[in-house]
């Protein structure tokens, strides 16, 4: 029963294998479902509130107010010479309700908040979609590693299907007593070392899918990664070129240069308030109280005029502030911009560096391959030793897995390098970066690439080796 309800399940697990993510598809969801996005955009729309609440001190207000009110005593005039009729002044129970409308006319101070509220939402939308683009990095950057990971499990399994091959072999030749029994201890422990390089690989990819999958909201880790498109950057160009892009295109950048402005708007504010402010209000009332002039409602406009002549210093303590706060968005802006540069060209050296490693990394794998089949050649003489193929074999594995790691760094570098640049998921700033369904692609063209250049596949992972006959 056991055996059968086994069948069943292996055949169920066959016939519904997990889901294949791809890069695109990590990075579609990743815009849509990762909570770091989502919390971004809500403090987007916060920010975006800014330009209303400034607006209201400048748009009317309307403003209704009622009171009913139990007085201690009545105050009645009689009829007489005053009045025909009797005038109620303070009635026993007093209603009375009041509607009021403002209008600010002239108010120079709200001018320059106004303006400001703006400049301060195109700040906190630079810095969203700064957050977007590193945050969508970082997905992109947990694929990498997850599929070279995948990579690596791949040559360890070889590796175990080799050590196993070989063990057997050697258990047999054993039995025949035509090798040694330090031989077969060898071959044993090497496919005891192989199997559990193998778990440790295999761990490895679990937990860069428990990664993955947090990052993209997944409940479930349980899909399969393919080989990610390897990044096509321009690596000789000349590093002011991206510099100037990498100015141009990059968000973090332009935060801190509108900074600047919010900074210069608000100490126009502070110089506005020496202004006078001009406004209108228009008041109805009505009570059941006629009062000296026997209506029972009245209705009056006021035009007022507000100007402080000395509040005590504290206009002048605001400017001082507002000038530092000038000097500081100033240098902000500058360390920005010398940061990016610095970012650009150090990506540059990182690239130039990795795509070397993974040169001499890939004339490794082939001195490695070459020396592993001379090595098989001459055991099946009689002139290699058993030791002398296992330390081929073992040199080969060891080279494969440097290949896959040096491929992750020269993926991952490329990537930095288009960040960097702003090339990497960066939607146009003079877009409306407010709306979150805006979706550039993965990567925009850079300096020195043309648009007919494609992007080249990914390098596939080590083919594998045949086991060699002993």
């Amino acid at each position: 029963m056991s055996s059968l309800l086994a069948l069943t399940l292996a055949a169920t697990l066959a016939a519904a294998p997990p889901p294949t993510l791809t890069l695109e598809d990590a990075l579609v969801r990743a815009r849509k479902e990762n909570l770091d996005l989502k919390a971004a955009q809500a403090r987007l729309e916060q920010a975006d509130t800014a330009s209303r609440k400034a607006w209201s001190g400048y748009l009317p207000s309307l403003t209704v107010s009622g009171a009913i009110i139990r007085n201690s005593d009545a105050a009645i005039i009689p009829a007489g010479t005053i009045a025909p009729v009797d005038v109620v002044i303070q009635p026993l129970i007093q209603r009375q309700i009041q509607v009021e409308a403002r209008q600010a006319i002239i108010a120079p101070q709200l001018w320059a908040t106004i303006q400001g509220a703006y400049q301060s939402e195109k700040v906190a939308a630079y810095n969203v979609e700064q957050a977007r683009r590193e945050i969508l990095f970082g997905v992109a950057q947990a694929y990498y590693g997850a599929a070279a990971q995948a990579q690596a499990v791949v040559v360890q399994e070889r590796l175990v299907d080799l050590n196993a091959a070989r063990a057997k072999d050697t258990k047999v030749r054993f039995d025949a007593g035509t090798v040694t029994r330090v031989a077969l201890l060898r071959a044993e422990q090497d496919l005891s070392r192989a199997e559990q390089d193998l778990i440790r690989a295999r761990n490895a990819l679990a937990s860069a899918k428990l990664v993955l999958a947090t990052l993209l909201a997944l409940d479930n880790p349980e899909f399969d990664i393919t080989n990610p498109p390897e990044p096509q950057v321009p690596v000789k160009t000349d590093s002011d070129v991206l510099v100037q892009r990498s100015l141009e295109n990059r968000a973090d950048v332009a935060a801190t240069r509108e900074a600047v402005e919010l900074a210069r708007t608000n100490k126009r504010g502070v110089w506005f308030s020496y202004l006078p402010t001009l406004g209108v209000t228009g008041t109805y009332r009505a009570a059941n109280a006629a009062g000296f002039t026997g209506q029972s409602d009245l209705w009056l406009i006021t035009f007022g005029a507000s100007w402080t002549i000395w509040d005590g210093g504290l206009r002048e303590a605001n400017l001082t502030e507002a000038s530092a706060r000038i000097v500081e968005a100033q240098a902000n802006a500058r360390k920005a911009e010398l940061t990016t540069r610095e970012e650009v060209k150090r990506s540059q050296l990182d690239l130039e560096s990795a795509l070397a490693n993974r040169l001499k990394a890939e004339q490794t794998v082939d001195l490695a391959r070459e020396s592993n089949r001379l090595t098989d050649v001459s055991f099946k003489a009689g002139v290699a030793t058993y030791l002398e193929v296992a330390d081929a074999n073992t040199a080969l594995t060891n080279a494969e897995i440097g290949l896959v790691s040096e491929r992750l760094q020269a993926s991952v570098a490329a990537l930095r390098l288009l960040r960097a640049v702003g090339a990497f998921e960066a939607r146009p700033l003079d877009s409306d970066l407010k709306d979150p369904n805006v979706a550039p692609p993965t990567i925009q063209p850079v300096p020195g690439v043309t648009g007919t250049q494609q992007q080249p596949a990914q390098e596939q992972a080590p083919q594998q080796q045949p086991a060699p006959q002993q």
